[in-house]
């Protein structure tokens, strides 16, 4: 087979005339294109999907509550993956190098992991709101307030924030790995070393919440079942004003938590892949091939392209709150007053 016709162009340098150049391996001219174009829609998506998403919850006072506030903030994190992460990543897969300087490429590194792991810290928290609210409909307004929502955002960044800083500002990560991290490291390279304590510790941070909302939404839907069944062997008896209320409330209920369950198997199976890899790399020697840890990186963060799709496919008043947005309604004086939502709640 001739050499044109592989994907890989022939080996060469990121920085041809500095010692201690990188190997460049960047895909040839057809690839690169069908790359730039995979990875940079989702860097698109992630940016200005989340930002309505943001935009929706933050201007429309029907949607200002303390979930939305919760699914607001996951926006944020996502859309901060999509305009300081992604891109970047982007280039370094595609060219095989990365050409942003080593303060940078901590400053990425340090970004990557505590917007990702602000978005788990959400989701757990969301699993709890959707648990209170779905389990006692009536008396989860006053469990789960504003200022409730408040404390989880606040954890939701100081915790990842504080985590990553530490990790990587310090040099804690690559801890009896120096000699491997020179290696990778290399002038036009960035490539985070994580010794096995940091790895073990990364696993179980991404574990445990993923194991306690697992935990929580079966709980959810084990009750929306008994809900749905009560409901149905009472539908042909007459209900007080007071049940037809309590009804309608945990239907209302179950409809989001399905949603919101949707988005944390989105995360579970996007994060996953990465996450095990990340494991057999730190107790196997690093002997994933790079393409495929590359594949991993990106399920990961398409992740935070997806969730702007869940809702628009799922919750009505996001499509139509985009449809005022975007067609420039939002700036009418009354916007902010008007109704998303077209069935009775």
């Amino acid at each position: 087979m001739s050499s044109t016709s592989s994907p890989l162009a022939a080996a060469q340098l990121c920085y041809e005339n500095v010692n201690g150049s990188c190997v460049k391996t960047a895909y040839s001219s057809g690839p690169r294109v069908i790359l730039y174009t995979v990875f940079g829609f989702g860097a698109l998506l992630a940016t200005f999907g989340n930002l309505l998403v943001m935009i929706s919850i933050l201007h429309f006072k029907q949607l200002h509550s303390p979930t939305n506030f919760l699914i607001a903030s996951l926006a944020c994190a996502d859309f901060l993956v999509g305009v300081t992460v992604m891109p970047f990543s982007m280039v370094r897969t595609v060219e095989s190098c990365w050409y942003f300087g080593r303060s940078f490429c901590t400053f990425h590194t340090c970004c990557d992991a505590a917007f990702c792991y602000s978005s788990l810290f959400h989701l757990c928290f969301i699993s709890i709101d959707r648990y209170i609210a779905v389990t006692d409909p009536l008396v989860y307004p006053t469990k789960f307030t504003v200022s409730v929502s408040g404390i989880c955002i606040s954890l939701s960044w100081v915790l990842p924030l504080t985590y990553s800083g530490a990790v990587f500002y310090t040099g804690a990560s690559d801890d009896g790995l120096e000699e491997l991290s020179s290696t990778l490291n290399c002038v036009g390279g960035c490539q985070a070393v994580v010794n096995q304590n940091w790895v073990l510790i990364d696993f179980l941070s991404f574990f445990i919440p993923t194991l306690i909302m697992i935990i929580l939404y079966g709980n959810i839907f084990l009750v929306a079942r008994q809900q749905a069944k009560k409901i149905e062997n009472t539908g042909s008896k007459t209900e007080s004003s007071s049940d037809s209320y309590k009804s309608r409330v945990a239907k209302r209920e179950r409809r989001a938590a399905k949603t919101l369950g949707i988005t944390v198997i989105a995360f579970m199976v996007s994060w996953l892949p990465y996450s095990i890899d990340s494991l057999i790399d730190a107790f196997m020697g690093f002997i994933t091939p790079a393409y495929i840890y590359e594949i991993c990186c990106w399920c990961a963060y398409y992740n935070s392209a997806m969730n702007p799709l869940i809702y628009a496919l799922f919750y009505p008043w996001f499509r139509k709150a985009i449809k005022v947005i975007v067609s420039g309604q939002v700036f009418k004086n009354s916007s902010a007053s008007m109704n998303l939502f077209s069935e009775q709640m």
